[in-house]
């Protein structure tokens, strides 16, 4: 006689991708954009996945063992004090089928690429678009040489269009999570050039004549666009689920990562993973 079939239930996960650096440029250059903050996927029942949209479903056998893969993308390199160099798009996230993409560039100055959150325009330029269900677009930079820069765009709002031809725009704010037991916001974009300040959430700030501020590690936030300087690099993404206590749960080698105790869950937070690896849980 067979046993019983697989029985699914909803796994919470965060998945949050590499943010994207901000641009570059040399001292006679113009200004640049801020990155955009990493792609931002939730499995959590009563949060939001990036751009507002609903969080998303990731089913797992409660009553059997699976073994997911398991990605934590880098931040992107800012662009280099060189004439013009865009900021580099993070990399992507990966929790089983939950793929979350790289934030986009900053431009330099050019438009900002496309991302998980889109990277934010130079003087002139238009931000870039974000993937849709993680994150939005990043913002357009001001008229003029030297001048303010648009932002990257974060996982919960857009990155805005430099005010004036003197200030960056700010970067977009990020998505607070209750997973880990208390409220932390993560996947802010980073700041335009001329002092842009970075989204909540990690998002690094706009250099004024001076290196963009690098987005937060382990928070996918973007990096903030150099002033007539090297952009900020993006922050690193990061990999969070949650497990009714008494699974087992084991993780392959080059997985770095810890646990806590919420509630009645088991939480593991995944901060640097080598190429090919997976967690077994069940």
């Amino acid at each position: 006689m067979s046993g019983p079939g697989p029985v699914f239930g909803n796994l919470p996960a965060l998945v949050i991708a590499g943010g994207g650096g901000g641009g570059g440029s040399a001292t006679d250059g113009a200004a640049n954009g801020g990155g955009g903050a990493g792609g931002y996927r939730s499995t959590v029942v009563g949060e939001t996945s990036g751009g507002n949209s609903l969080a998303e479903t990731l089913n797992y056998n409660v009553l059997g063992s699976q073994t997911f893969s398991i990605v934590v993308g880098a931040g992107g390199a800012g662009g280099a004090q060189l004439n013009y160099r865009q900021g580099i798009n993070g990399s992507n996230s990966t929790f089983s089928t939950i793929v979350s993409t790289g934030g986009g560039g900053g431009g330099a100055p050019s438009v900002g690429n496309e991302g998980g959150s889109g990277g934010g325009g130079g003087y002139l330029d238009l931000g870039g678009s974000p993937s849709p269900g993680q994150g939005f677009g990043g913002g357009g930079g001001a008229a003029g040489i030297a001048t303010g820069a648009g932002a990257g765009g974060g996982a919960g709002g857009v990155g805005a269009n430099a005010p004036s031809d003197t200030v960056g725009g700010a970067g977009g704010a990020g998505i607070a999570s209750n997973i880990t037991g208390s409220s932390v916001t993560r996947a802010g974009g980073g700041g335009g050039a001329n002092s842009g300040s970075g989204g909540a959430g990690g998002g690094g700030a706009g250099g004024s004549s001076s290196v963009g501020v690098a987005g937060a590690a382990n928070k996918g936030g973007g990096g903030g666009g150099g002033g007539l300087r090297a952009g900020g690099n993006g922050g690193s993404g990061v990999v969070i689920f949650a497990v009714a206590g008494g699974f087992n749960v084991s993780f392959s080698g080059g997985v770095t990562q810890t646990s806590a105790t919420v509630g009645v869950n088991t939480v593991y937070t995944v901060t640097e993973t080598d190429p090919g690896s997976t967690v077994t849980i069940g």
